[in-house]
């Protein structure tokens, strides 16, 4: 099948889709009393979505500029896991835009950088350079942890931090390192873990989480299981996600994107390119994208943890400000990941019958998009 025929019959299938989207509610059209309207109709599936889940959903679904929104639980904080590293990568980029740092800069791996998690960083060799431009890629495209930690570590968290607060005026808990979250999280249960090293945390991942990982690490510890604390596993993540770090309310991380896609924190240049890498992201087929109609171009980053799970991003950046919408969701306490992907795609498929997501037919044409690729 030719480029032509594919992008046909794609168009084919969204117009389908969207016709049976109308059929169901009828599109508002533009206005004033638009926004009340999708608001209005997304909020009871939204509703019937958080009371199927296991657990509690967040979301907050706006058209920037203050064209209208729909917030549930909105302006309390959540906890982000790596979603955090958006917020990263903008401070970055900001460096680079002012001329302080190169794309070209090459950071060294440390052999203190390492931290578990997503991409390929963890099994490279300590002393090998990687540019600032492959970190960032790495970081937003693969979600890796190590590459997220090195640019943490070269900017520096306090820098981040009053960033942050200066781009949303608030409702960021204090952003960490990924390793911080790990030494923080086990840090609590016995005083000895800030004297291990981060390998030792890292070794940690080889034993499945729950009571084997709170029994790997008394053996590590060389202490038993009982000066650990009776606790649980969830129990532990529960006291940190407590404290607030590495968290926000979705009505400030809205803000945030809200003020990137409308240009305010970078330049073209460089916002097109952290865009670009939340649009190849490897770790989202099965949440919002999954209940999206094809040819729906949706830039967005994950973040997952214990019990703790979210989905953000702008759909159709390339319609500029006033056009896009921004979709930040969040869960929690749910039994199982699967269940938190399932309210997530739901929420995709809300959003399509509420009449939010505004489109045509010819936007998988418009976007120039490539065939979607496999994905992890």
């Amino acid at each position: 099948m030719n480029q032509m025929d594919w992008r046909r019959r794609r168009r084919l299938r969204f117009v389908a889709v969207l016709a049976g989207a109308c059929a169901l509610v009828p599109w508002a059209g533009a206005g004033a009393d638009e926004s009340v309207t999708w608001a209005a109709r997304l909020a009871p599936a939204v509703e019937k979505i958080d009371a199927q889940m296991p657990g509690t959903l967040g979301v907050y679904v706006g058209r920037p500029g203050g064209a209208g929104a729909y917030r549930r639980q909105a302006n309390r904080r959540w906890y982000l896991s790596s979603t955090v590293k958006v917020p990263v990568a903008i401070a970055v980029l900001e460096q680079v835009d002012a001329g302080r740092l190169s794309l070209d800069d090459q950071l060294i791996l440390r052999e203190s950088d390492f931290v578990d998690g997503a991409g390929d960083m963890l099994f490279q060799k300590p002393g090998t350079r990687h540019t600032i431009a492959k970190l960032l890629e790495k970081s937003l495209q693969d979600s890796d942890s190590t590459a997220t930690d090195m640019l943490i570590r070269h900017l520096g968290e306090d820098h981040i931090n009053a960033r942050i607060q200066e781009w949303t005026g608030g409702g960021f808990g204090r952003i960490t390192t990924i390793l911080q979250v790990r030494y923080d999280v086990y840090g609590a249960l016995h005083p000895e873990v800030e004297h291990l090293d981060n390998r030792q945390i890292v070794s940690l991942r080889q034993a499945e989480a729950g009571e084997a990982r709170l029994q790997a690490l008394a053996k590590l510890l060389g202490v038993p299981r009982a000066a650990l604390g009776r606790g649980s596993f969830d129990d532990a993540f529960e006291a940190y996600y407590r404290k607030g770090d590495n968290s926000a309310t979705l009505d400030a991380f809205a803000r945030l994107l809200d003020r990137l896609v409308g240009g305010e924190l970078l330049s073209a240049g460089s916002t097109t390119r952290l865009l670009e890498h939340m649009r190849r992201i490897t770790t989202g087929d099965r949440r919002i994208q999954a209940g999206l109609p094809e040819g729906v171009d949706f830039i967005q980053k994950t973040g997952t943890q214990v019990r703790r799970a979210c989905n953000l991003g702008v759909l159709d950046p390339a319609r500029g400000r006033e056009g896009t919408v921004v979709v930040v969701a969040c869960a929690e306490k749910f039994d199982a990941l699967a269940q938190a992907e399932k309210a997530f795609s739901d929420l995709g498929r809300a959003l399509v019958e509420a009449g939010v997501i505004p489109v045509v037919a010819d936007d998988a044409a418009r976007t120039g998009r490539s065939p979607p690729q496999s994905r992890r």
